[in-house]
This record gives structure tokens, sequence and C-alpha cells, in this order.
């Protein structure tokens, strides 16, 4: 049976794609409202208001190019069925796994020094004029847009064309502009580092889950083998309609008749990912002390 049509149905419950969707909205919405909050911030301080129509065209550009992103995702897969589908939805979850791992992975590191890159990136901007303003306030929040739209794959696929991911990715977005507002006037004070490390270890998962739906995917369209070698079958005594099982299938793709190589991929991913993304970052090396210097004062002769 192709994996659509399971996934079909057991289509994860209403609240678990608002959930879902919505938390990713949250997290990624947050991390592209500082980046504006940052370069806005700029603007006013070095009173350049005028600049700010730039910053808000290049945000509305590339959240647009988002949304074109989501929808041919999400709805793109139904103009064709079949092991052509299958094929389609898996080479998708794994491109979006790719590029969501590597995003993951650089803001671990660029984080600390985002702010400062994006201050000298406008600083530079505003010297080469509109269009650069315009292209870095794109860039900055399209960067974060393109992973929200590809992490909405695992849901695009899984919820039989429903549109509550949808819902619930522009209804965590709306959450994130709130907060943003509210921090950039003093109202609110979010622990940024605490906040992004736990929801980038939960979209590290979501990814593992999306890796094992693109591997599942390519097994039934034939791309690859072992679709019928199943790691371990809970089917019998399993209950998809349960709320902890529309919260596996609808957050995590999870389900209780995994193929070998779907295990394996979901064990290594998170595995190796984890490592690599919780692993301490290199102190930066300290300068070498200078030397004491010499005591060169003659004593004066009584």
């Amino acid at each position: 049976m192709p994996v659509s049509v399971l996934a079909a149905a057991s289509t994860p419950s209403v609240a678990t794609q608002l959930f879902g969707s919505g938390l990713i909205g949250l997290r990624e919405g947050l991390e592209a409202g500082i980046v504006v909050m940052i370069l806005a911030a700029y603007l006013v301080k070095a009173q350049r208001r005028d600049a700010l129509k730039w910053v808000w065209l290049g945000v509305a550009i590339a959240v647009a190019m988002v949304a074109i992103i989501f929808f041919a995702i999400h709805y793109g897969t139904s103009t064709v069925d079949g092991l052509t589908a299958e094929i389609i939805a898996g080479v998708a979850s794994l491109v979006a796994v790719v590029i969501v791992t590597i995003m993951v992975l650089w803001m671990r590191t660029a984080a600390k020094n985002i702010s400062g890159d994006l201050k000298a990136g406008m600083e530079k901007a505003l010297i080469a004029g509109p269009v650069a303003i315009l292209s870095l306030s794109f860039f900055a929040v399209g960067r974060e847009g393109v992973e929200t739209a590809l992490l909405m794959v695992g849901y695009a696929e899984n919820t039989a064309g429903s549109s509550w991911p949808l819902v619930g990715l522009l209804l965590g977005i709306l959450l994130a502009a709130v907060l943003t507002v509210a921090m950039y006037f003093g109202a609110l004070r979010l622990n940024l580092t605490t906040f992004f490390r736990y929801t980038a270890i939960f979209l590290i998962v979501v990814a593992a889950g999306i890796l094992s739906y693109g591997v599942r995917a390519l097994q039934t369209g034939n791309v690859l083998p072992g679709g019928s070698n199943l790691a371990f079958n809970l089917t019998p005594g399993y209950d998809p309609s349960t709320w902890y099982g529309t919260v596996l299938a609808g957050i995590f793709n999870f389900r209780p008749d995994p193929t070998v190589l779907q295990a394996v991929a979901w064990v290594v991913y998170l595995v190796v990912v984890l490592a690599l993304f919780l692993r301490p970052l290199p102190s930066k090396p300290t300068e070498p002390t200078a030397p004491p210097a010499h005591d060169t004062h003659v004593p004066e002769k009584s």
C-alpha cells in the first residue's frame, strides 16, 4: 500500500497538526523576527528611517517566496499519483532534511555573531543603496523562511491534503511577530539561547521523522530496496487514533511498522546530528599574555 494511502488512513488530529506546525512557525518566525528587529533598530539608531521601507519590502518578498514554496510542496504532489507521487515526496523529504540540518548546525555557531554581522551588512547596504538594503533583508528573512517551508514537507505529505498545518504555521508566525514586537519595546525578556537550543533539538527530531518518511516513500517507489523488510511491527496492539498515536504520527512521522532501512536511518541521523549539535563550542583562543617588562629603573646613587 502506498505511503500516502497509509497516511490518509491515519490522518493526525487537528490539534496535533496545529501544535506541530505552530511550534515550527513560532521557532522559525522568531528567528526571522529577531533579524528584522536588529535591522530596524540599526536604521532607527542611525536616523535612517527612510530606509525602513526597503527592509519591509524585502521581508514581504521573502514571505511571498516562502508561501510559494510551501504551496508547491503541499499541493504539488496532488497533480500526480501512484509511484511517481511517492518518489517526489521521498526526494522532497530528503532535500528538506539536508537543508534543515545544515541550517540548524550553522545557527549553532553563527547565532552569537548574527547581530554584528547584520549591522555590518546594513552599514554597507546603506552606502550601496535601496537594492542592497532590500536584498539584505530578503536573504536574511528568506533563509529562515525556506527552512520553515522545507520543514513543513513532513506535514504536507502526512495529512492527506489538510490545510490545518498551514493554519498552525501562520498562527505560530503571528505569535512570533507579537513576541518580537514585545521584545523590541522592552515589554518581554526571553532567554533566546535556551529557547533556540531546545527548539533546535525538537527540529532535529522532526527532521529524523521526515528522513524516515522519505526513505519509506522511496522504498514504496522502488527507488530504494528493502520495502518489505520490517524492523518490527507494533500494528496489532497500536492504536493510531489515540492522543499519543496522533502526536507521534503527526509531529514525528512515527509508524508502527518501519522497515529496517527506515529504522537505521532514523537512529543514525539522530545520533550523529544530535552529537554534532550538542558538542561544546570551541572556545576562542586567548591572546598570549605579554611577559612582565623587566625593571629598567636604575636607582639613584645616594
